[in-house]
Protein backbone atom coordinates (compact mmCIF):
# COMPACT_ATOMS: atom_id res chain seq x y z
CA UNK A 1 0.00 0.00 0.00
CA UNK A 2 3.25 2.31 0.88
CA UNK A 3 4.33 2.31 -3.18
CA UNK A 4 1.23 3.76 -4.80
CA UNK A 5 0.07 6.40 -1.85
CA UNK A 6 3.92 7.48 -2.86
CA UNK A 7 3.09 7.64 -6.41
CA UNK A 8 0.07 9.21 -5.92
CA UNK A 9 1.71 11.68 -3.99
CA UNK A 10 4.23 12.28 -6.81
CA UNK A 11 1.75 12.44 -9.15
CA UNK A 12 -0.28 15.50 -7.35
CA UNK A 13 2.68 17.18 -6.89
CA UNK A 14 3.83 16.72 -10.87
CA UNK A 15 0.47 17.77 -11.91
CA UNK A 16 0.77 20.85 -9.85
CA UNK A 17 4.21 21.75 -11.13
CA UNK A 18 3.33 21.44 -14.52
CA UNK A 19 -0.62 23.23 -14.27
CA UNK A 20 0.54 26.41 -11.54
CA UNK A 21 0.76 28.66 -14.81
CA UNK A 22 -2.37 27.02 -16.58
CA UNK A 23 -5.68 29.58 -16.05
CA UNK A 24 -6.10 32.20 -19.18
CA UNK A 25 -9.41 31.40 -19.90
CA UNK A 26 -10.05 32.22 -23.45
CA UNK A 27 -12.67 34.43 -24.64
CA UNK A 28 -13.92 36.89 -27.16
CA UNK A 29 -15.06 39.84 -28.24
CA UNK A 30 -17.24 38.50 -31.01
CA UNK A 31 -20.60 38.34 -29.55
CA UNK A 32 -21.25 34.83 -28.93
CA UNK A 33 -24.74 33.78 -29.49
CA UNK A 34 -26.85 30.88 -27.39
CA UNK A 35 -26.84 28.67 -30.25
CA UNK A 36 -23.57 28.58 -30.69
CA UNK A 37 -23.00 26.41 -28.11
CA UNK A 38 -23.82 23.32 -28.48
CA UNK A 39 -21.24 21.06 -27.05
CA UNK A 40 -20.04 21.54 -23.17
CA UNK A 41 -17.18 19.89 -21.08
CA UNK A 42 -17.25 20.40 -17.36
CA UNK A 43 -13.83 19.07 -16.14
CA UNK A 44 -13.61 17.49 -12.58
CA UNK A 45 -11.54 14.94 -12.03
CA UNK A 46 -12.19 14.30 -8.65
CA UNK A 47 -14.18 10.95 -7.33
CA UNK A 48 -15.30 11.90 -3.63
CA UNK A 49 -18.93 11.74 -3.15
CA UNK A 50 -18.78 15.35 -1.81
CA UNK A 51 -16.98 16.71 -4.44
CA UNK A 52 -19.14 15.21 -7.19
CA UNK A 53 -22.62 16.40 -5.68
CA UNK A 54 -21.02 20.04 -5.56
CA UNK A 55 -20.81 19.76 -9.26
CA UNK A 56 -24.47 19.61 -10.00
CA UNK A 57 -25.23 23.54 -9.36
CA UNK A 58 -22.70 24.64 -12.16
CA UNK A 59 -24.51 21.84 -14.20
CA UNK A 60 -27.65 23.12 -13.44
CA UNK A 61 -26.34 26.35 -14.75
CA UNK A 62 -24.91 25.49 -17.65
CA UNK A 63 -28.51 23.73 -18.60
CA UNK A 64 -30.31 27.04 -17.69
CA UNK A 65 -28.09 29.10 -19.96
CA UNK A 66 -27.44 26.35 -23.05
CA UNK A 67 -30.71 24.71 -23.22
CA UNK A 68 -30.22 22.78 -26.17
CA UNK A 69 -26.64 21.91 -25.10
CA UNK A 70 -25.32 18.38 -24.60
CA UNK A 71 -23.06 18.24 -21.46
CA UNK A 72 -20.25 15.61 -21.03
CA UNK A 73 -18.32 15.41 -17.82
CA UNK A 74 -14.49 14.61 -17.24
CA UNK A 75 -14.25 12.97 -13.35
CA UNK A 76 -12.84 10.22 -11.98
CA UNK A 77 -14.60 7.19 -9.97
CA UNK A 78 -18.04 5.23 -10.67
CA UNK A 79 -20.39 7.47 -8.88
CA UNK A 80 -21.30 10.37 -11.39
CA UNK A 81 -24.27 7.83 -13.21
CA UNK A 82 -25.54 7.38 -10.03
CA UNK A 83 -25.60 11.10 -9.07
CA UNK A 84 -26.58 12.54 -12.91
CA UNK A 85 -29.11 9.79 -13.56
CA UNK A 86 -31.90 12.27 -14.02
CA UNK A 87 -30.00 14.67 -15.49
CA UNK A 88 -31.09 15.09 -19.47
CA UNK A 89 -28.89 17.51 -20.67
CA UNK A 90 -25.69 14.85 -19.90
CA UNK A 91 -24.35 12.91 -22.79
CA UNK A 92 -21.66 11.47 -21.99
CA UNK A 93 -19.54 11.12 -18.71
CA UNK A 94 -15.86 10.16 -19.12
CA UNK A 95 -14.65 8.62 -15.94
CA UNK A 96 -11.21 8.03 -15.00
CA UNK A 97 -10.48 5.21 -12.50
CA UNK A 98 -10.17 6.32 -9.05
CA UNK A 99 -6.77 4.46 -8.80
CA UNK A 100 -4.61 5.63 -12.12
CA UNK A 101 -1.95 3.68 -11.43
CA UNK A 102 -4.03 0.44 -10.66
CA UNK A 103 -6.18 1.38 -13.87
CA UNK A 104 -3.31 2.84 -15.96
CA UNK A 105 -4.48 2.12 -19.58
CA UNK A 106 -8.05 2.93 -18.69
CA UNK A 107 -6.54 5.85 -17.01
CA UNK A 108 -4.73 7.50 -20.17
CA UNK A 109 -7.29 5.99 -22.57
CA UNK A 110 -9.54 8.62 -20.41
CA UNK A 111 -7.78 11.46 -21.11
CA UNK A 112 -7.66 10.28 -24.93
CA UNK A 113 -11.13 10.34 -24.92
CA UNK A 114 -11.47 14.18 -23.53
CA UNK A 115 -8.90 15.41 -25.81
CA UNK A 116 -10.44 13.22 -28.76
CA UNK A 117 -14.01 15.19 -28.63
CA UNK A 118 -14.63 18.57 -30.06
CA UNK A 119 -16.27 21.03 -28.01
CA UNK A 120 -17.69 24.48 -28.07
CA UNK A 121 -16.61 25.23 -24.40
CA UNK A 122 -14.87 23.50 -21.86
CA UNK A 123 -15.56 24.88 -18.08
CA UNK A 124 -12.52 23.49 -15.54
CA UNK A 125 -15.07 23.13 -12.17
CA UNK A 126 -12.74 24.11 -9.36
CA UNK A 127 -9.64 26.82 -9.89
CA UNK A 128 -7.25 24.61 -7.41
CA UNK A 129 -7.57 21.72 -9.45
CA UNK A 130 -4.18 21.05 -11.82
CA UNK A 131 -6.10 18.03 -13.25
CA UNK A 132 -9.10 20.31 -13.72
CA UNK A 133 -6.75 23.05 -15.24
CA UNK A 134 -4.66 20.32 -17.13
CA UNK A 135 -8.00 18.93 -18.83
CA UNK A 136 -9.18 22.29 -20.00
CA UNK A 137 -6.16 23.13 -21.61
CA UNK A 138 -5.33 20.01 -23.76
CA UNK A 139 -9.61 19.48 -24.24
CA UNK A 140 -10.11 20.37 -28.34
CA UNK A 141 -12.30 23.61 -27.93
CA UNK A 142 -13.14 26.98 -29.13
CA UNK A 143 -13.68 28.61 -25.57
CA UNK A 144 -11.82 27.80 -22.67
CA UNK A 145 -12.23 28.99 -19.15
CA UNK A 146 -10.75 28.17 -16.24
CA UNK A 147 -12.47 29.95 -13.15
CA UNK A 148 -9.46 31.69 -11.63
CA UNK A 149 -9.99 33.16 -8.24
CA UNK A 150 -11.45 36.90 -9.25
CA UNK A 151 -11.17 39.01 -5.73
CA UNK A 152 -13.86 41.24 -7.66
CA UNK A 153 -16.21 39.34 -7.56
CA UNK A 154 -15.25 37.70 -4.09
CA UNK A 155 -15.37 41.34 -2.44
CA UNK A 156 -19.33 41.64 -4.28
CA UNK A 157 -20.73 38.23 -3.13
CA UNK A 158 -20.18 37.37 0.40
CA UNK A 159 -20.81 33.55 -0.53
CA UNK A 160 -17.72 33.42 -3.21
CA UNK A 161 -15.66 31.06 -1.57
CA UNK A 162 -18.57 29.02 -1.63
CA UNK A 163 -16.76 25.52 -3.39
CA UNK A 164 -20.00 24.72 -5.82
CA UNK A 165 -20.74 28.75 -6.27
CA UNK A 166 -17.20 30.25 -7.05
CA UNK A 167 -16.95 28.56 -10.58
CA UNK A 168 -20.97 29.81 -11.40
CA UNK A 169 -20.19 33.63 -10.40
CA UNK A 170 -16.68 33.19 -12.42
CA UNK A 171 -18.61 31.87 -15.56
CA UNK A 172 -21.51 34.52 -15.53
CA UNK A 173 -18.81 37.36 -15.62
CA UNK A 174 -16.71 34.98 -18.21
CA UNK A 175 -20.24 34.91 -20.44
CA UNK A 176 -20.84 38.85 -20.61
CA UNK A 177 -17.46 38.84 -21.97
CA UNK A 178 -18.48 36.52 -24.80
CA UNK A 179 -21.43 39.29 -25.31
CA UNK A 180 -23.88 37.58 -22.96
CA UNK A 181 -26.63 39.61 -20.47
CA UNK A 182 -25.47 39.22 -17.09
CA UNK A 183 -27.40 36.60 -14.95
CA UNK A 184 -27.93 37.85 -12.00
CA UNK A 185 -30.76 35.30 -10.76
CA UNK A 186 -30.21 32.91 -7.71
CA UNK A 187 -27.17 30.30 -7.68
CA UNK A 188 -28.54 26.42 -8.22
CA UNK A 189 -28.83 24.20 -5.12
CA UNK A 190 -27.01 20.92 -4.99
CA UNK A 191 -29.49 18.48 -6.57
CA UNK A 192 -29.79 14.87 -7.61
CA UNK A 193 -33.08 14.93 -9.00
CA UNK A 194 -34.43 12.09 -7.02
CA UNK A 195 -38.12 11.10 -8.89
CA UNK A 196 -41.28 10.64 -7.64
CA UNK A 197 -40.78 6.80 -6.78
CA UNK A 198 -37.90 7.30 -5.21
CA UNK A 199 -38.99 9.38 -2.83
CA UNK A 200 -42.00 7.34 -2.09
CA UNK A 201 -39.95 4.20 -1.71
CA UNK A 202 -37.57 6.67 0.99
CA UNK A 203 -40.95 6.81 2.96
CA UNK A 204 -41.85 3.73 2.83
CA UNK A 205 -38.39 2.71 3.94
CA UNK A 206 -38.68 5.34 7.07
CA UNK A 207 -42.56 4.19 7.83
CA UNK A 208 -41.00 0.61 8.30
CA UNK A 209 -38.65 2.11 10.91
CA UNK A 210 -41.52 4.35 12.63
CA UNK A 211 -44.83 3.13 12.67
CA UNK A 212 -46.37 6.74 13.57
CA UNK A 213 -46.60 10.41 11.97
CA UNK A 214 -44.05 12.25 13.75
CA UNK A 215 -41.10 14.51 11.90
CA UNK A 216 -38.02 12.22 11.94
CA UNK A 217 -34.52 14.13 12.84
CA UNK A 218 -31.58 12.09 10.70
CA UNK A 219 -28.35 12.46 11.82
CA UNK A 220 -24.89 10.91 10.47
CA UNK A 221 -22.19 10.41 13.05
CA UNK A 222 -19.07 9.55 10.99
CA UNK A 223 -16.71 11.48 9.22
CA UNK A 224 -13.32 11.78 7.88
CA UNK A 225 -10.14 12.18 9.56
CA UNK A 226 -10.21 15.38 11.91
CA UNK A 227 -14.23 16.16 10.69
CA UNK A 228 -15.31 13.17 12.54
CA UNK A 229 -16.58 13.97 16.00
CA UNK A 230 -16.47 11.60 19.15
CA UNK A 231 -18.79 9.36 20.61
CA UNK A 232 -18.61 11.82 23.76
CA UNK A 233 -19.83 14.90 21.68
CA UNK A 234 -22.43 13.35 19.92
CA UNK A 235 -23.72 11.34 22.95
CA UNK A 236 -23.92 14.47 24.44
CA UNK A 237 -25.62 16.43 21.56
CA UNK A 238 -28.08 13.77 21.38
CA UNK A 239 -29.39 13.64 25.00
CA UNK A 240 -29.81 17.83 24.00
CA UNK A 241 -31.71 16.80 20.98
CA UNK A 242 -33.56 14.56 23.00
CA UNK A 243 -34.84 16.63 25.67
CA UNK A 244 -35.99 19.32 22.84
CA UNK A 245 -37.54 17.82 20.41
CA UNK A 246 -39.68 15.12 22.76
CA UNK A 247 -42.61 14.54 20.00
CA UNK A 248 -39.39 13.83 17.07
CA UNK A 249 -38.25 10.62 15.82
CA UNK A 250 -34.45 10.01 15.58
CA UNK A 251 -32.71 8.02 13.04
CA UNK A 252 -29.36 7.23 12.26
CA UNK A 253 -28.04 6.66 9.04
CA UNK A 254 -25.05 5.39 8.86
CA UNK A 255 -22.27 4.82 6.80
CA UNK A 256 -20.20 2.21 4.81
CA UNK A 257 -18.36 1.01 7.93
CA UNK A 258 -21.80 0.41 9.17
CA UNK A 259 -20.26 1.70 12.70
CA UNK A 260 -22.34 4.56 14.97
CA UNK A 261 -20.68 7.06 16.95
CA UNK A 262 -23.86 6.57 19.12
CA UNK A 263 -23.48 3.05 19.58
CA UNK A 264 -26.78 2.08 17.90
CA UNK A 265 -28.59 3.19 20.63
CA UNK A 266 -31.28 5.11 18.50
CA UNK A 267 -33.07 3.54 15.14
CA UNK A 268 -30.57 2.98 12.45
CA UNK A 269 -30.54 2.90 8.48
CA UNK A 270 -28.21 1.13 6.04
CA UNK A 271 -27.83 1.32 2.60
CA UNK A 272 -24.48 1.43 0.10
CA UNK A 273 -27.26 3.04 -2.87
CA UNK A 274 -26.89 6.57 -2.65
CA UNK A 275 -30.10 7.54 -4.78
CA UNK A 276 -31.43 4.93 -1.55
CA UNK A 277 -29.92 6.83 0.72
CA UNK A 278 -30.95 10.25 -0.36
CA UNK A 279 -34.25 9.22 -0.99
CA UNK A 280 -34.95 8.39 2.44
CA UNK A 281 -33.12 11.34 3.95
CA UNK A 282 -35.60 12.99 1.61
CA UNK A 283 -38.29 11.86 3.91
CA UNK A 284 -36.64 13.16 6.96
CA UNK A 285 -37.21 17.37 8.52
CA UNK A 286 -33.82 17.89 9.01
CA UNK A 287 -30.71 16.08 8.72
CA UNK A 288 -27.29 16.93 10.74
CA UNK A 289 -23.56 15.52 9.89
CA UNK A 290 -20.11 16.58 10.26
CA UNK A 291 -18.69 18.24 6.97
CA UNK A 292 -18.52 15.21 4.93
CA UNK A 293 -19.87 13.88 1.12
CA UNK A 294 -23.40 12.43 2.71
CA UNK A 295 -23.85 15.95 4.50
CA UNK A 296 -23.86 17.08 0.55
CA UNK A 297 -26.04 14.20 -0.07
CA UNK A 298 -28.41 15.23 2.18
CA UNK A 299 -28.12 18.95 0.70
CA UNK A 300 -28.96 18.15 -2.99
CA UNK A 301 -31.89 15.43 -1.47
CA UNK A 302 -33.89 18.84 -0.63
CA UNK A 303 -34.06 18.34 2.98
CA UNK A 304 -32.67 21.17 5.17
CA UNK A 305 -29.15 19.96 6.19
CA UNK A 306 -27.43 21.56 9.51
CA UNK A 307 -23.77 20.86 8.85
CA UNK A 308 -20.98 20.56 11.87
CA UNK A 309 -17.71 22.39 10.88
CA UNK A 310 -14.66 22.28 13.61
CA UNK A 311 -11.48 22.17 11.71
CA UNK A 312 -12.73 22.71 7.49
CA UNK A 313 -13.58 26.07 5.82
CA UNK A 314 -17.36 26.49 6.18
CA UNK A 315 -16.89 29.17 4.13
CA UNK A 316 -16.31 26.70 1.56
CA UNK A 317 -18.03 23.67 2.00
CA UNK A 318 -21.42 24.70 4.13
CA UNK A 319 -24.54 23.01 2.86
CA UNK A 320 -26.94 24.96 1.40
CA UNK A 321 -30.45 24.84 -0.13
CA UNK A 322 -33.81 26.20 1.57
CA UNK A 323 -33.38 26.26 5.26
CA UNK A 324 -30.07 24.91 4.98
CA UNK A 325 -27.15 26.35 7.54
CA UNK A 326 -23.80 25.61 9.47
CA UNK A 327 -22.67 26.05 12.61
CA UNK A 328 -18.66 26.11 13.95
CA UNK A 329 -18.47 24.12 16.49
CA UNK A 330 -15.56 26.15 17.97
CA UNK A 331 -17.81 28.98 18.85
CA UNK A 332 -20.78 27.00 19.23
CA UNK A 333 -21.16 24.79 22.05
CA UNK A 334 -23.61 21.41 21.43
CA UNK A 335 -26.29 22.37 24.20
CA UNK A 336 -27.08 25.89 21.70
CA UNK A 337 -27.55 23.82 18.61
CA UNK A 338 -30.62 22.52 19.40
CA UNK A 339 -32.23 26.02 19.84
CA UNK A 340 -31.06 27.10 16.28
CA UNK A 341 -32.65 23.85 14.93
CA UNK A 342 -35.73 24.88 16.68
CA UNK A 343 -35.91 28.18 14.83
CA UNK A 344 -35.18 26.07 11.80
CA UNK A 345 -38.66 23.86 11.96
CA UNK A 346 -40.74 25.94 13.14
Amino acid sequence: MKVPKQLNAARRKFMHSITKNIGKSSSSTIHVQNTDIKKILISRPNHRLGNILLLTPIVQEVTNTFPNARIDLFVKGNISPTIFKNYENIDRIIQLPKKPFKNLFKYVNGWFMMRWKKYDLVINSTHGSSSGKLSTRLANAKYKFYSEWDEEIHLKHSDYQHSAKNVIYNLRKFLTQLGFEENISEIPYLNIKLDKDEIETGKRKLSQIFNNNNKTICLFTNATGDKCYSENWWNSFYIHLQSEFTDYNFVELLPVENISKLNFKIPTFYSTDIREMGSFIANACIFIAADNGVMHLASASGTPTLGLFSVTNENMYKPYNDKSFSVDTNQINADEIPGLIKKLLQ
